[in-house]
């Protein structure tokens, strides 16, 4: 075991809380045209005024400030439902990371702070928030609640899901998300972080599952976790090379360099029939590279949030 790397791990994780607000601030104070820049209590008390609406409750005071208006946001307007659903298969743990960092994340490590900022906004706007979690079997389940006890705990279980040494070989998408689809009773906005990697026989499965969540009237976003660098662009050098299939254990050996142009094909393919059939079934598809920030998740869920109301 390498101890100076659990150490770095555990100092990283330790507090993911912390960590997600973080990301959080940073996210609002990059926002230039943002009016919450600044004002993180007001991110949360706030939403954008439609046209229409009645005007007793603008902001004039926020108004002065970005020339936009928002009304107050009161307690009892702020009752979305949001159930995290996380892959938490061997092939999410690539790359292997020597020294786990907020700004050097391999695929489970994103997938997990990227799910620990939206609760911290979600936290913050007083909304439910569920999560599943699966590789092998159907590991993990809590309903959506919005107590702060039921925060910590789900804080808790992300942290032991990324120091995670062993994880499953095998999953079956497809089989624990319709055993989610059957446990979710009330309407929610869902959130699958998932880096896909399926059969094509698994991949038809796995959308007739998320058909099966638009069919009861949930919201539905994929976030494709992917290491761009190596796993769409095939960026290794061309010295001999053994390619191991993490979930199988079957290996190939190489030169990246003989590969790279029809490997670099087949991926833009694959990529390409996977958003074809997200845009099909209604679901909202969203690349997420690991090295890059989270502003493409937070984002996406303030637009998602907005049309869910």
């Amino acid at each position: 075991m390498d101890i100076k790397s659990e150490l770095n791990k555990a100092k990283l994780f330790s507090n993911l809380e912390l960590l997600a607000k973080q990301v959080v601030e940073g996210f609002i104070s990059g926002i230039h045209k943002s009016p919450f820049h600044g004002f993180s209590s007001e991110f949360a008390e706030h939403k954008i005024y439609n046209t229409g609406e009645s005007t007793k409750h603008i902001d004039w005071k926020l108004f002065a400030r970005t020339d936009k208006l928002y009304t107050k946001r009161y307690e009892e307007e702020t009752n979305l439902r949001c159930h995290m659903i996380l892959d938490n298969s061997a092939s999410m743990y690539y790359p292997k990371v020597k020294n786990l960092a907020i700004d050097n994340l391999n695929k489970i490590g994103f997938g997990v702070l990227a799910i620990a900022s939206l609760m911290n906004i979600l936290k913050k706007q007083r909304d439910a928030v569920g999560l599943s979690i699966y590789s092998d079997a159907y590991s993990f389940y809590v309903n959506e609640k919005s107590s702060e006890r039921h925060f910590q705990m789900l804080l808790d279980k992300l942290n032991t899901v990324v120091l995670n040494e062993n994880p499953a070989e095998d999953t079956r998408s497809y089989h624990y998300l319709q055993q989610i689809t059957e446990k979710l009773k009330r309407r929610s906005l869902i959130f699958l972080f998932s880096d896909m990697f399926q059969t094509e026989v698994e991949e038809t499965k796995l959308f007739e599952a998320l058909r099966h969540l638009k069919y009861n009237k949930h919201e539905v976003v994929l976030f494709h976790i992917l290491d761009r660098n190596r796993e769409l662009n095939f960026n290794f050098d061309n010295s001999p090379k053994r390619f191991l299939d993490v979930e199988t254990g079957k290996h190939i050996d190489l030169y990246a360099e003989n590969i790279k142009q029809r490997y670099e094909e087949k991926v833009t393919d694959y990529l390409r029939n996977l958003k074809l059939k997200c845009s099909q079934y209604k679901i909202k598809y969203v690349e997420v590279d690991v090295a890059s920030n989270f502003s493409n998740v937070l984002n996406t869920f303030m637009t998602e949030r907005q049309k869910f109301n």
